[in-house]
């Protein structure tokens, strides 16, 4: 397939490894991410992720057991009313605990095509640190210790054969929501800059970065934010593709317009065409025309496609069922099979 399509991460646990007891998770845990592999590749996509089946949540895995966290962090609310809450660092020097790689290579010992790997945007571990400091452990010195933490993970992905490392920046979105000034997503946008910039040219061709307005328990945490006041920013980010939510988007010609205006030279932009909180599996004929859509704005050789965000970006998140995920999915792959034929690639 000439077009690309890639997963984003996230895919819901089967019942038996939610329900496992601790002794049998390791092995379940396995099992599920050998399963999501086969299922994947049995859908014809040709690249595939371990669905996030052993994170604790796409955003906390790498301070799984950091010493020096409190649980009363920043709040994230989501338009249903739910909320997460992520943890407070009390203690320096900050660390990673979990890195990324550990997933990756799980899933390539059951893989026979290409693996991509998630892994959080440093910009969102940044809100761990106390708006009040810590005594003894300035920002600026757990920032650097977040940047260099950050570069470990990206670069161990990719030096253990990561078709593609994607990071996730959902509190993008979110940061105007909270400071509509934008100087919040500029800070963000800065230090994500910082990481990329520590990676050559070559290497940034594998590296992307996902936005989306969340998805969880089928709910959103800023859908209502408008799209233009984002994307120009987050097209300055120093990355080789960018993942972009479209499919719930309620105006995506005009966000598509803006990428446009935008589109950095190089880049390539997966637009979603899959809304993982919407409970109607798309048909085939629907991405086609998604895709379609897209092509009318932006070169077909710079797209690519994937769904709008993971399915279930926190371990308890059962809102969409497993053969709801994959029903979905397969109908991004052959509706972006459909779509390639029609233009001729």
């Amino acid at each position: 397939m000439s077009l690309p399509t890639e997963p984003i991460g996230s895919i819901p646990r089967p019942a038996a490894l939610l329900a496992a007891p601790a002794a049998e998770r390791p092995a379940r845990t396995d099992a599920a991410v050998g399963d999501t592999v086969r299922r994947l590749q049995e859908l014809g996509s040709p690249v595939v992720s371990d669905g996030e089946q052993a994170k604790p949540s796409f955003v906390t895995y790498p301070v799984e057991g950091l010493p020096g966290l409190a649980s009363d962090g920043v709040v994230i609310p989501f338009a249903d009313g739910h909320q997460r809450q992520l943890p407070r660092l009390t203690a320096g020097p900050f660390r990673y605990t979990r890195h990324a790689v550990d997933y990756l290579r799980a899933a390539q010992r059951h893989a026979s095509v290409p693996v991509k790997q998630a892994v959080i945007a440093p910009s969102a571990l940044s809100l761990l640190y106390p708006p009040d400091g810590i005594a003894g452990y300035p920002r600026e010195r757990f920032l650097q210790d977040l940047v260099d933490a950050a570069e470990t993970d990206i670069r161990a992905c990719l030096d253990a054969g990561a078709h593609t490392v994607q990071l996730d920046f959902t509190e993008a979105r979110l940061s105007l929501k909270l400071d509509p000034s934008g100087g919040v997503l500029d800070d963000f946008i800065a230090l994500n800059n910082r990481v990329l910039e520590r990676f050559s040219a070559d290497e940034r061709t594998r590296i992307g970065v996902h936005a989306c307005p969340g998805a969880d328990q089928d709910s959103t945490h800023s859908l209502d934010v408008d799209y233009a006041g984002l994307l120009p920013k987050l097209l300055r980010l120093n990355a080789g593709a960018f993942y972009l939510q479209m499919a719930g988007e309620s105006d995506p010609d005009r966000a598509l317009s803006v990428v446009a205006a935008h589109l950095p030279a190089d880049a390539r932009i997966f637009i979603g065409v899959i809304d993982p909180i919407d409970p109607r599996v798309e048909t085939p004929e629907q991405v086609r025309d998604r895709i379609l859509a897209a092509a009318r704005h932006l070169p077909a050789d710079r797209l690519g496609t994937c769904d709008d965000c993971g399915f279930a970006p926190f371990a308890d998140d059962t809102s969409t069922s497993r053969d709801i995920a994959f029903a979905k999915i397969a109908a991004r792959v052959q509706g972006t099979a459909m779509a390639a034929e029609q233009l001729g690639m």
